[in-house]
């Protein structure tokens, strides 16, 4: 093990002690509880797609664009070899799911190239918030958000290591 390989696994057995367990042990209403993030949109109200690509550690773009009130349709592609997550939240919000995340990997759902979609559905967590999309690699995923609320706003990947690795994004809301 490398140097930095040991900084992330020291560094999530950090995350791991200092975060508490799920009460509920679901996964899904944790993304857009608390500040106001923006909502589920209508396809019915999209004023134009924007096309996110996801690969090792990176978002292209990975700085978005937005106008306050607009409803923005993703096309989101995993265009690496592992299991990403396309999030839009606040800071905190990311986290504060990183523990589901970690707690996703730790019982066998989650796993570096593929998702256990039987185990998932079975445990009763799935990942189904309307701000986010988990894929596995070539897997493309459409979301459409509208941007009404008065947060401060990113998107992240939080499988475990990921964000920590640079894979965040901003999002400029004017």
């Amino acid at each position: 093990m490398n140097f930095s390989s040991t900084s992330l696994v020291f560094g999530l057995l950090i995350a791991l002690a200092a975060t508490p367990a799920l009460a509920s042990g679901t996964h899904s209403g944790g993304h857009s509880d608390g500040p106001n993030i923006g909502q589920k949109g209508k396809a019915s109200q999209v004023s134009r797609t924007i096309e996110i690509g996801m690969g090792e550690m990176y978002f292209d773009p990975d700085t978005l664009a937005i106008k306050k009130g607009e409803t923005i349709r993703f096309v989101v592609t995993n265009k690496g070899e592992f299991v990403h997550e396309f999030n839009i939240a606040t800071t905190a919000m990311h986290e504060a799911h990183q523990s589901e995340m970690i707690e996703m990997m730790d019982k066998g759902i989650l796993e570096a190239e593929r998702i256990n979609h039987d185990l998932m559905k079975s445990m009763g967590m799935m990942h189904e918030d309307a701000n986010s999309a988990l894929l596995e690699p070539g897997k493309v995923f459409e979301l459409i958000w509208t941007f009404d609320g008065d947060a401060a706003l990113e998107i992240s990947c939080n499988v475990p290591g990921h964000r920590e690795s640079g894979m965040v994004g901003k999002i400029d809301i004017n």
